[in-house]
């Protein structure tokens, strides 16, 4: 989930959500009760973890509030200018590169569609975005090293460009015609009213909204990432101590196919948001995973997760929907299978 999470998740997500604390609670009480003796250093694990991850939590929060401020989001439509072929380039480098939330771009990519936009390039972004961010790519190298976040990023954009110029050689088929709901949901979840209608304004402290907008920003995004990397190194700390490395290693583990495929089906319906899965990924590395399964599970789930995936069922018809799904799965494939022969 494309900040193709802190934004690939949806910034209502980032709002203060008891839910996430509450299960962090009932995982430390639940400890208490059960295996006190292991609290301590459970507790020590996770705060460890975070300190270890906290210079790039800082970079990635400012980061995604000076491009909110700014109002970067705005360079966004010039993606979608252009011959099909550029168009499509285009979106998959900003959607694998951009911190903007699916949701905030649902009611853009509406208006596109209606009025004729290609649907290669829509979906060129609509599969890159969920996958890699500059926060995302912040956490990312901190916890599994720079040469995966980078060999990810190359990921998102091609997985992007296999969509996007699938879809522009199957244009005229019936499965990418009229790929448009009759009623789609263009409101979105972020409250945007008319996306990307003005120019950056980089030298946003000037404004005082804008300087709200910063702050708000970053309070929201350094609590969301807490959150969810508290929950996840809990996690980690917990798979690292019950489930056998054996286990893992044999389902997961070696080389061929067979674990790149299992990541991606296994990727796929278990992912919670990208930042979350970044410790678990860790986790299963740590216990025997394989590069390419890694590879392929970050990328299959981080497409598939509900926030990215929600911002495409609200739009498109289900045959569209599963043709998003479809690449997600080839895409995971091919990229677990690459990066497990040069890692």
């Amino acid at each position: 989930m494309t900040m193709t999470d802190i934004t690939q998740t949806q910034s209502s997500a980032a709002r203060w959500n008891p839910g996430a604390w509450g299960v962090i609670a009932a995982i430390l009480l639940a400890i208490a009760l059960l295996a006190p003796e292991t609290l301590r250093e459970t507790i020590l694990f996770t705060l460890k973890a975070l300190g270890n991850t906290a210079p790039f939590i800082a970079f990635a929060v400012i980061a995604v509030a000076y491009l909110k401020a700014s109002g970067a989001e705005n360079l966004l439509a010039r993606a979608f200018e252009g011959n099909p072929a550029r168009m499509i380039v285009m979106a998959a480098l900003l959607g694998g590169l951009s911190p903007f939330c699916s949701c905030e771009v649902i009611p853009f990519i509406a208006a596109l569609l209606a009025v004729g936009a290609p649907l290669g390039a829509v979906m060129a972004f609509w599969l890159a975005s969920p996958l890699m961010d500059p926060a995302m790519f912040a956490i990312t190298s901190g916890t599994l090293g720079f040469e995966f976040a980078l060999a990810k990023t190359v990921a998102a954009v091609g997985l992007g460009m296999l969509g996007g110029f699938g879809v522009m050689m199957a244009s005229n088929t019936a499965l990418f015609a009229n790929p448009l709901r009759e009623r789609p949901a263009v409101g979105g979840c972020c409250g945007v009213k008319q996306p990307f209608s003005a120019q950056p304004v980089w030298k946003f402290w000037q404004d005082a909204d804008r300087r709200q907008t910063f702050s708000s920003t970053a309070w929201e995004n350094a609590l969301f990432l807490t959150k969810w990397l508290t929950l996840a190194y809990l996690i980690e700390a917990l798979m690292l101590r019950y489930i056998p490395a054996e286990m893992i290693a044999g389902v997961l583990g070696g080389t061929g196919v067979m674990p790149v495929l299992l990541g991606a089906l296994v990727g796929a319906p278990a992912y919670l948001n990208g930042y979350a899965a970044v410790p678990l990924v860790d986790a299963l590395l740590t216990q025997g995973m394989s590069q390419g399964a890694a590879m392929s599970f970050v990328i299959a789930g981080g497409v598939s997760c509900i926030p990215a995936a929600i911002a495409v069922w609200a739009l498109v018809k289900p045959r569209v929907f599963a043709a998003y799904l479809g690449f997600a799965l080839i895409g995971a494939m091919i990229a677990g299978l690459v990066w497990q022969a040069i890692a």
